[in-house]
């Protein structure tokens, strides 16, 4: 049998009660399955695009691993049964884990298979996550719906990311791994929600998620802040970003990194780390300084310079200390030569 699909939230209480109705409603889908990894996964092409995606993304996942016309993917977006296969891989990955763990099967009803987009089921944790007596559940999800389910870009966003956790951290056991229990990956969402609502005016609402972010995660991500798509902040804690910060798409970041400034200056005072850059735990990176495509930074670095690209640095502060030719570091994870 399969699940009905889900016209209204339940009431948060409603939950505890649903482990039976769960497991009544258990259907024995296989998980999408995966190709191995291309042996040329991460080589670019120059061209700083899409198209220069790993192969097998291009294959799996074709509407979001692919740069494509906004008209093909609002189209798709709109049939999210038949073509989202992210949302439908992290449904599947919900039900057999259900089975797996009977005593979580409410839990995840509650926060996946209830669900019917995975914008709905985001927001729901989201939620969960970060509400407090004067920031309710409901509340929080009503903001966190209406700001992605009204924004195309922060759709193709948000799959790109989990796709990102999912191939680059192999701690992420699965999609539903990185939606349910990745705080990288939830703060970095709930940056997306923030910078969105910084750009309809609406700041103080901004920061007041911002806020509750660094309490609850310890992330401090400006809502100002420009951040790509196909982001891993991988552990996230101590991850700190500045206002006027740009960051690439690709862009891999350990655990402690800082784009900071470097004193009291206002304006444009943060550095611009182009796409594919790594960046190792713990390195920080101060003043409005240009982060080359496709560097290396290595853990514990003091950058304080522009750093050309395919480098690799290293040290305080940091100096070159070699280069890169045929990868995306961000992509293979590799931190050394």
């Amino acid at each position: 049998m399969k699940y009905p699909t889900k016209t209204a939230p339940l009431p948060f209480s409603s939950y505890l009660f649903l482990s039976s109705i769960t497991m009544a409603y258990m259907s024995n889908k296989t998980l999408v399955s995966r190709p191995n990894h291309e042996a040329d996964e991460g080589q670019p092409k120059g061209d700083g695009s899409f198209a220069s995606w790993p192969h097998h993304l291009e294959r799996v996942f074709p509407v979001y691993a692919m740069g494509i016309a906004n008209s093909v993917l609002d189209s798709s977006l709109h049939h999210l049964d038949c073509a989202d296969p992210i949302w439908n891989a992290v449904r599947d990955e919900a039900k057999l884990e259900a089975e797996r763990e009977p005593i979580l099967s409410s839990f995840f009803y509650a926060t996946i298979l209830s669900h019917d987009c995975l914008e709905q089921a985001l927001a729901f944790v989201l939620a969960n996550r970060l509400q407090n007596p004067t920031l309710l559940a409901t509340q929080l999800m009503d903001i966190f719906c209406n700001v992605m389910k009204h924004d195309k870009g922060m759709q193709q966003s948000i799959r790109l990311d989990i796709q990102a956790f999912k191939d680059r951290d192999p701690a992420c056991l699965s999609y539903c791994s990185a939606l349910l229990y990745m705080k990288g990956y939830h703060s970095l969402q709930v940056y997306r929600v923030t910078h969105a609502l910084w750009g309809q005016g609406r700041k103080l609402l901004a920061l007041a998620l911002h806020s509750r972010v660094s309490e609850v995660f310890g992330v401090d991500i400006h809502p100002a802040a420009k951040i790509g798509d196909g982001i891993l902040l991988d552990h996230g804690t101590g991850l700190v970003i500045g206002e006027t910060a740009i960051v690439g798409n690709r862009v891999s970041m350990m655990q402690g990194v800082t784009l900071g400034g470097t004193g009291n200056e206002t304006g444009d005072r943060h550095p611009k780390v182009a796409e594919g850059v790594l960046i190792g735990a713990q390195a920080t990176i101060l003043g409005n300084i240009r982060i080359g495509d496709c560097v290396m930074i290595a853990a514990g670095s003091l950058v304080l310079r522009d750093v050309p690209p395919h480098s690799i640095v290293a040290g305080v502060p940091a100096k070159l200390i070699g280069q890169l030719h045929k990868h995306y570091p961000s992509l293979t994870m590799k931190q050394g030569k």
